[in-house]
């Protein structure tokens, strides 16, 4: 992905990006108000997204794909605006049309990657995954695509290689990759090489994506910036589809649009960067095997968020909590088999403390993590620090 990133991610100050207001792209009897083909973003003299597969010359399907873009509406019902979105591959894969556009949605802020394919000759929207970052999507070097024969990769001219799931370089056609064997439900990592260009002037070696697996489900975007390599450790042995699910930490905070919940949207607390894991220690709750507590953090466009990992010692599955918005003094349900637990933990100092409601046992008891059972009713914690008393509050679900 390029180096221009909004809050959560490394900015490059070097990069220029000139989206310029004329349409671009080989069609030349394009009518006026249909999609741009190619996108007229450039790095230097390099034209990073320029128009690429064998219908990006057919103008009857270039008006096809814009009467269907036209009439999409986003999940909080905003329409894309066409002058700003653009048709960034248009061809036939697999025996069949796709084309894949890059669609600016000013309501939201937001941008879309819209995958439209054509049955009998009827094109369609058939999938619609909301860019994480609240950048543009045009500013991305690799795009998902979900595709029967496995996930593919559409990746701009600055890309000079891009390695898979194996290590392998993929081979691409028009910067369309072959099929990538992704788990559905595991995260896996790629590699792309940046060419040497005005906004990078050496390149990159290894910019890293994580790609939270093909059971990922619209309008959640499955790729992760994962440029240390801390987030392919922190997801080893998870399900990222538990982790996504209503009770996961990555679909746990539902986004809100106004005063109101919006479930159909991307969840606030959906990754976009930044994953990591600490350690809190090993535990042994109920006189069990031990197990190590780890603390998962990631960023979002929300904000940063954690949530707390349970991996037992034995090689079973691990549990893990909802998502907690970071806060000093961290709280989180945790249900192990038998027992609904409470997890309290925060960075321990010589000058902090904890309280909790009376004759509340301590499972755990230790600097920076206190584990409980699960309170019956609403009780109150408290962290008593240096600067002032943090507050949190944790009920029966």
């Amino acid at each position: 992905m390029a180096p221009v990133r909004r809050r959560g991610s490394t900015a490059t100050a070097l990069l220029t990006l000139l989206l310029a207001v004329a349409a671009c792209g080989p069609v030349a009897d394009r009518q006026p108000g249909d999609l741009r083909v190619g996108y007229d973003s450039r790095d230097g003299d390099l034209t990073v997204w320029p128009a690429r597969g064998t219908l990006a010359g057919d103008a009857a399907v270039t008006a096809a794909v814009t009467g269907v873009v036209r009439d999409w509406r986003s999940p909080a019902d905003d329409r894309v605006h066409l002058p700003t979105s653009g048709i960034l591959w248009s061809g036939e894969v697999d025996g069949a049309p796709l084309v894949l556009v890059a669609a600016d949605v000013p309501g939201e802020s937001a941008s879309w990657l819209l995958q439209i394919t054509a049955e009998g000759g009827r094109y369609a929207v058939t999938r619609a995954a909301e860019y994480t970052d609240p950048g543009y999507l045009v500013y991305s070097d690799v795009l998902p695509v979900h595709t029967a024969t496995g996930r593919r990769y559409l990746t701009s001219s600055r890309v000079e290689r891009l390695l898979g799931p194996d290590g392998r370089a993929l081979r691409n056609v028009d910067g369309l990759t072959e099929p990538v064997d992704v788990p559905a439900c595991r995260a896996v990592g790629v590699t792309a090489t940046l060419k040497a260009t005005e906004s990078l002037p050496r390149g990159r070696a290894a910019d890293r994506l994580l790609d939270l697996g093909t059971g990922t489900t619209d309008p959640r975007y499955p790729l992760v910036r994962d440029e240390s390599g801390s987030g392919k450790r922190a997801l080893k042995g998870l399900d990222t589809c538990a982790l996504a699910g209503e009770e996961g930490p990555f679909g746990s905070i539902p986004r809100r649009i106004g005063d109101r919940d919006a479930p159909r949207s991307v969840p606030s607390s959906w990754p976009m960067t930044k994953l990591a894991v600490r350690t809190l220690g090993e535990v042994a709750l109920g006189g069990g095997e031990p197990a190590e507590l780890e603390q998962l953090s990631w960023e979002t466009a929300d904000g940063t968020m954690t949530a707390v990992v349970y991996r037992p010692s034995d090689g079973g599955a691990p549990l893990v909590s909802a998502a907690d918005r970071s806060n000093p003094l961290q709280a989180y349900a945790l249900p192990v088999p038998g027992q609904q637990l409470a997890v309290l933990s925060w960075r321990a100092t010589r000058d902090s403390s904890l309280s909790t409601p009376p004759d509340t046992p301590r499972l755990v008891d230790r600097p920076g993590l206190v584990v409980v059972p699960m309170p019956t009713r609403s009780e109150t914690f408290s962290l008593a620090a240096p600067d002032k008393t943090h507050y949190r509050s944790l009920s029966p679900r």
